[in-house]
């Protein structure tokens, strides 16, 4: 009697793990992508700030591993460098100025997490050179994760057939500067035609708790310009874009429907492990699914609710802050927007 009785314990819990976060299901004919936010895996640099998750962080994505996997293609905006040692390129001892690196050995984490495409074009991406960017590319490649940055690195791969390119935006001039206009529209165009899908990510827009809302009008951090984003995506689309990733403002930010194609603004922080603030939206982590077909064209999507805990790893929110915030954001910015989200986060276009 008592093994029975442990033998339905165990049933009820299996039946609960894999119902409580249910991933799109899809057909042959249907691809899977699943994106998230700014990823920081700790930093070894500069000693006095020096944060590094035990055992090299092998768990820090042990509580979103088993949705990752569903994915066809996974993403991540990689907003550090991955380097043992390196000299750094900025002068840090200037007010607001930062910079982020972990050892090369971190990469295995993002592996095991199941990423096979990171977006390393950001404002921490080259905090260590031109040696630094090599370095992370190199580190990406020992664990056969694509990448996209600096110029002419386009993340490339094929999935049941279907040929799948990535190609990633922010405002360094050392590789795709979406504050160029003329070049960024030209670089889509031209090697959208490539891919029978093609994803453009951006890394873009102002920072913090005030960046919550998406306005159609240029932004900046402090002096330094960070881009009018809804500009820049609707020209992504406009040549040849079939799905658009933001990133860069630390918070989430809303979604919408541009000619039949998803946007979604800002995947805000996934995992920042000892570095960013976490407090309030900062915290919000969502994870964002998109199912297409083989012509790009969009099926289905839903949200994900994951939040940071301390120090900075992403969990599960019984909450469902990120799809909530999201649906709020979206009635407020895009108001007459055909998107829809609902209270369990799928995504669907309204009549």
């Amino acid at each position: 009697m008592k093994l029975n009785i442990i033998k339905i314990i165990f049933f009820i819990v299996f039946l609960i793990l894999i119902t409580s976060n249910p991933v799109l299901s899809k057909s042959k004919e249907e691809i899977s992508i699943i994106a998230v936010g700014d990823i920081m895996m700790g930093t070894d640099f500069p000693d006095k700030y020096k944060i590094l998750p035990p055992d090299n962080g092998k768990d820090l994505f042990i509580h979103v591993e088993h949705l990752l996997i569903k994915g066809d293609l996974v993403f991540g905006n990689l907003e550090q460098v991955l380097i043992d040692g390196g000299k750094c390129a900025k002068d840090i001892n200037s007010p607001n100025m930062w910079a982020f690196k972990c050892p090369t050995i971190f990469a295995a984490n993002l592996a095991k997490a199941h990423f096979n495409i990171m977006g390393i074009a950001n404002n921490h991406a080259w905090d260590f050179g031109k040696e630094g960017v090599q370095s992370t590319m190199k580190a990406l490649d020992s664990v056969k994760i694509k990448h996209s940055g600096p110029k002419g690195d386009i993340g490339k791969t094929s999935i049941n057939g279907t040929s799948i390119g990535l190609i990633a935006f922010s405002t360094n001039d050392n590789g795709y500067n979406l504050l160029n206009s003329q070049d960024a529209k030209g670089f889509i165009s031209e090697i959208s035609k490539e891919f029978d899908i093609f994803i453009v990510s951006f890394h873009g827009g102002t920072e913090g708790i005030k960046a919550l809302h998406t306005r159609n009008q240029e932004e900046y951090l402090g002096r330094e310009p960070r881009g009018n984003v809804i500009r820049f995506s609707h020209m992504a689309i406009d040549n040849g874009a079939d799905l658009v990733i933001g990133h860069g403002p630390h918070v989430p930010r809303a979604m919408e429907f541009y000619k039949d194609k998803l946007i979604a603004y800002s995947l805000g922080n996934f995992c920042t492990y000892g570095i960013i603030s976490i407090k309030k939206e900062k915290g919000i982590a969502p994870v964002l699914e998109v199912v297409l077909d083989k012509n790009g064209n969009f099926i289905r999507g839903k949200i994900y609710s994951f939040k940071q805990i301390y120090p900075g790893y992403p969990v599960p929110d019984k909450n469902n802050r990120a799809s909530t915030l999201i649906r709020s954001l979206i009635q407020t910015d895009f108001p007459e927007n055909k998107i829809r989200i609902d209270e369990n986060g799928n995504i669907t276009r309204g009549l």
